[in-house]
């Protein structure tokens, strides 16, 4: 395993230790997505369908019931689809809500490669501008090295507040 796909995996572990963690996607089982999820119990993970807003309500409902929810976006190019959970419940819901709902989601997705294969136009969209404008508090992180993965990750657990984490699926194939 590659150093970025390590830092990945490592995260993950380190996510996994909290009890309120539950990893939720598609890939979550059995696959592991990517391997970046292997060796967290299987009743960490929910397989999800191909369902991006109902995933991302589930993972803001289970946020307001004491859950941390890590939402797995396999793609980028997918998340619009739940643009209405996103800008109008996920990203506002504590400024509208004047604090009383405070959901704390960690949205994790990946820009698909054209190396080793060419995933196409609808698997290798970086969105990350186009979000960071359409929200008002929600913060959009790129990681690119195995020590911004770390820092990234550890900050979206201790921030308690919405985030997306934004990885390079070129990077999980790169030799060190």
């Amino acid at each position: 395993m590659n150093k970025y796909k390590q830092a990945l995996h490592e995260s993950m572990l380190e996510l996994a230790k909290d009890e309120r963690t539950i990893f939720l996607g598609q890939q979550c089982l059995p696959e592991d997505f990517y391997g970046t999820l292997k060796d967290i119990p299987e009743e960490k993970r929910i397989e999800m369908p191909v369902a991006e807003e109902m995933q991302l309500g589930m993972s803001i409902g289970m946020s307001l019931e004491g859950y941390l929810p890590i939402s797995i976006y396999q793609r980028m190019d997918f998340l619009p689809r739940a643009c209405d959970q996103l800008v109008n419940h996920l990203d506002i819901l504590e400024e509208v809500s004047q604090g009383v709902f405070s959901p704390h989601v960690i949205i994790r997705t990946t820009v698909g490669t054209t190396e080793p294969l060419d995933t196409g136009l609808q698997h290798s969209k970086n969105l990350v501008e186009g979000f960071r404008k359409l929200f008002r508090n929600m913060s959009v992180l790129e990681v690119k090295t195995p020590e911004e993965v770390k820092q990234a990750y550890k900050f979206a657990k201790e921030h308690k507040k919405p985030i997306m984490i934004v990885e390079f699926q070129e990077l999980y194939h790169k030799e060190d």
